[in-house]
């Protein structure tokens, strides 16, 4: 039954009530059955950073396909109607038909950031469900979650009944399967169900395992039945190609973010950058076929009327014949369309690709450097060297871009203020290669702290703590503040200790994450919500230690939380990796060049699938050498005449 008329009442006293009536483009109009497995996907962010992601609306079309399955969306309730909503006794609700929560079988949420953890114990309170899995019965909701955080999944182990690992469009018709089954039982025994998911490769029951401490240290977890896997290996779809989805991308009714037709071009990444989890989790690459991403685009632009086109993977610009796809892309339609490149590699970014971006309305263009220094780019992986770099700006001011911004991480291992200062002077020389073709050139730096992420290289690495990071980023506010056209934003230091809480923490962190919503602690991601001082308390308060967590250095022999998940990479490659990085040894992209046995392809039976047999970008693949023939600006000349013996040093 919906619960419409209810909610109708209470809209009049929300800021933008429009996040709350469904109707979108593409919404699918559900069947519901007593058959049928009824699914609430849940993004825990509001409606405007939800509805875009591409992993829900997948998900939505899939299950929404069979005939054994039903799935409606839910997003977190902003706090002024969470408050209407419990004030007047309504649930949390789906926005495609608004029928209460506690009407579905599964509340299955997408994690894609630490922060957002307080929000799912929100949601899963105004579901009317127990908060904690123990003390859910067979009339209770299945609660399940998956994403890149459940890589990591024991900070929620206590509140999610099960995880699903990596690619989700073949393990959610297994898991609809056995829910299937266990309803049309008569959902006689939880636990039965739950051994049942246990079984399904990718998916991860957090309540069948047993976890042992010694003092502050994990010592094991390990299954409590036979039957149970010791090591849950994510899964991995092989053909892309196979799931072109959505194929009816949600078009809203209000603002979102990414308001655009989005077409994932490849899943996957093999640069190798040491900080990145996306790129070691997803990994092999698999490409979407060129002609496919024509087609979903040519189809996309006509359902959905958008006159803009994000062309989304890990880094887009090597896809291959990716200049062949942007033209194609800007010739769809009835109109001139643009074309956005949301993950931009600067040593595959080239003038070509520039031009034919520059056709239509200019989107704006951000280019991730990560590191000042090519000493710093070379611990971290980034083989991108400042040639690199200022032939990609100046493709861009040359087409006639004004601004663009750059993005670095600051807290790296092994950084020094050398490294943090030559972040402002990269800045300068952009800005000065932008006055050759444009009068007010202007360059943005965003700055974010480094929080070590689990299946990285650097997950053994001490997080820098706050008043570090701090000192950093003060130390480069005061060095670029009277660079005219030179802009800097950061994000908050401590926001990123919480993260580093999140990120590597163990089972005990639930009750941290628990205490912190219950009082009050929601939207954690969202600065004017966002309470350091709670969480530190609630550490202090059940003798957990912050510095234990975050900032001391784990050992090799060292049992991590996430040891009994597996990303398909080896354990003892991330640590050589780890080794490299303190060496300043840097690894190429494998796709060209032998294997370096990580585990990803060996583990999966499937290789990197490409259509080229050469290197996207076709240049020096961060060599640190100046290419002949490239003539900077004399401004400039003098930052890049050391690149090549620091290169070989």
């Amino acid at each position: 039954m919906s619960l419409w008329p209810e909610l109708e009442l209470v809209l009049p006293e929300v800021s933008k009530p429009a996040r709350y009536i469904g109707g979108e483009g593409g919404m699918v109009q559900p069947e519901h059955h007593p058959s049928k497995v009824a699914w609430l996907l849940a993004y825990p962010d509001t409606y405007e950073i939800g509805l875009p992601n591409q992993g829900l609306q997948i998900l939505y079309e899939i299950l929404n396909e069979r005939d054994d399955a039903v799935a409606e969306r839910a997003y977190a309730p902003w706090v002024d109607m969470e408050a209407e909503m419990r004030a007047a006794g309504l649930p949390l609700f789906s926005v495609d038909t608004h029928r209460r929560a506690a009407d579905f079988d599964v509340l299955a949420f997408n994690l894609s950031a630490e922060l957002v953890y307080t929000n799912l114990l929100n949601c899963i309170d105004l579901a009317g469900a127990p908060v904690r899995a123990e003390r859910r019965d067979e009339g209770d909701l299945l609660i399940g979650a998956g994403g890149h955080c459940t890589y990591n999944p024991e900070p929620l182990a206590d509140f999610v009944d099960f995880f699903v690992l990596g690619d989700g469009e073949e393990a959610v018709s297994e898991i609809n399967a056995a829910v299937r089954d266990w309803k049309r039982a008569g959902k006689k025994s939880r636990q039965a169900v739950l051994r049942e998911l246990a079984a399904v490769e990718g998916v991860y029951v957090p309540s069948l395992y047993d976890v042992a401490y010694d003092g502050p240290a994990l010592v094991s977890i390990t299954p409590r039945y036979s039957d149970v896997p010791e090591v849950v290996e994510k899964r991995t779809v092989a053909d892309l190609a196979a799931w072109p989805y959505p194929k009816h991308q949600l078009v809203p009714l209000t603002e979102v973010v990414h308001d655009r037709l989005n077409v994932e071009v490849f899943r996957g990444c093999t640069r190798g950058c040491r900080f990145c989890q996306a790129g070691m989790i997803t990994r092999p690459v698999r490409e979407r076929p060129a002609e496919q991403v024509r087609t979903m685009v040519a189809d996309g632009l006509a359902r959905s009327g958008y006159d803009e086109v994000a062309l989304t993977s890990l880094s887009t610009a090597d896809f291959s014949g990716i200049q062949e796809v942007v033209a194609a892309t800007m010739d769809c339609g009835a109109g001139e369309v643009s074309v956005s490149l949301p993950s931009l590699r600067v040593d595959a970014f080239t003038v070509g690709l520039a031009a034919q971006i520059q056709r239509a309305r200019r989107t704006g263009l951000t280019f991730a450097p990560e590191a000042g220094s090519w000493r710093m780019r070379q611990v971290i992986n980034k083989l991108i060297d400042e040639r690199d770099l200022y032939g990609a700006v100046e493709s861009a001011f040359s087409q006639g871009w004004r601004r663009m911004k750059l993005y670095f991480l600051t807290g790296l291992p092994t950084e020094t203020d050398e490294d943090t200062l030559a972040i402002g002077e990269l800045a300068r020389n952009c800005v000065e290669l932008g006055r050759a073709h444009t009068k007010n050139p202007s360059v943005t730096v965003s700055l974010g702290g480094f929080v070590p992420k689990p299946f990285t290289p650097f997950q053994w690495f001490g997080q820098n703590t706050v008043a570090e990071l701090q000192r950093k980023v003060f130390l480069l506010r005061d060095n670029i503040k009277r660079n005219r056209g030179v802009q800097m934003k950061w994000h908050d230091p401590k926001a990123s200790l919480v993260e580093g809480i999140a990120s590597r923490g163990d089972r005990r962190i639930g009750r941290v994450i628990e205490e912190v919503w219950r009082q009050g602690g929601t939207f954690q991601e969202w600065s004017e919500h966002f309470d350091y001082e709670r969480w530190t308390q609630a550490m202090d308060r059940h003798g957990l230690s912050v510095d234990w967590y975050v900032h001391r250095h784990r050992t090799e022999d060292e049992v991590l939380p996430w040891d009994h998940i597996s990303a398909g990479l080896h354990k003892d490659f991330l640590w050589q990796d780890w080794r490299d990085a303190l060496n300043e040894v840097g690894l190429e992209d494998c796709r060209w060049t032998p294997c370096y046995d990580c585990g990803a392809c060996t583990g999966y039976s499937i290789e990197h699938i490409v259509a080229s047999a050469v290197p996207p970008a076709g240049g020096s693949q961060g060599t640190g050498q100046i290419p002949t023939g490239y003539q900077p600006p004399a401004a400039v000349a003098v930052q890049l005449s050391g690149v090549g013996a620091r290169a070989s040093s």
